[in-house]
């Protein structure tokens, strides 16, 4: 049994999407970044960056894996799921799951920090973060117009970036013009164990304003 340590968003999301994907059995413990939860020492003992989110395998002795990308790798490699078996097509997952986390990941996430919660608006940060997110959107529209997926079959590369792709919004990122990207995104969003691992644990509705509201101050207080 996995048990996953995680919050709304889409580093968390990542993994309880692959784990409803995989079909393995998992339980969730909701860790409250509002109230810093993240930050205390039980978690730092799982998760020395004090970040979510977190595995531990129950059935592997207890076994901590953290780092969003090496649990979708650890967990694809424990299922033999989502990622080939093959050398190249290893390689090809793994380069655009990379991807993600170097590039997609932190440029969306400071995107949304300087346009969603800054308590000061900056336009030059605004501006640089929107713009490089935009141009990783685009290398990624660039490969899907003659790939159904990123590398290959429907793998662990694809959930990771979804997870990112699929919020430009919040971060203030136009997609215009991005047809490829847009028909991957809601090819990847149909997907029944998507939509259920998108739901863990329960997100908040950023339609709502008020739900609105406390989101951006819950990110604020992880700002300090």
């Amino acid at each position: 049994m996995i048990e996953l340590l995680t919050a709304a968003t889409p580093n968390g999301w990542k993994v309880s999407v692959a784990l409803e994907e995989m079909g393995l059995p998992y339980t969730v413990r909701h860790i409250q970044l509002s109230k810093n939860e993240q930050k205390e020492p039980w978690y730092l003992k799982l998760n020395p960056n004090g970040r979510i989110p977190t595995i531990v395998d129950r059935d592997n002795g207890d076994f901590a894996v953290f780092e969003s990308g090496a649990i979708l790798i650890y967990l694809a490699e424990k299922t033999g799921k989502l990622m080939p078996k093959d050398v190249k097509g290893r390689s090809q997952v793994i380069q655009w799951l990379m991807f993600q986390m170097g590039g997609i990941g932190p440029m969306m996430g400071q995107a949304n920090v300087f346009y969603r919660y800054a308590p000061e608006k900056i336009p030059y940060a605004i501006d640089r973060y929107q713009r490089e997110s935009r141009r990783l959107l685009e290398v990624l529209d660039t490969r899907l117009k003659d790939n159904e997926y990123l590398a290959g079959d429907y793998s662990i590369a694809d959930i990771a970036s979804w997870c990112w792709a699929r919020g430009h919004d919040w971060g203030g990122i136009s997609i215009d013009g991005l047809d490829s990207l847009k028909r991957w995104i809601d090819q990847i969003g149909a997907r029944p164990a998507v939509q259920k691992g998108r739901a863990v644990p329960p997100p908040t509705d950023l339609g709502d304003e008020k739900s609105r509201a406390k989101t951006v101050e819950a990110g604020r207080k992880m700002l300090v």
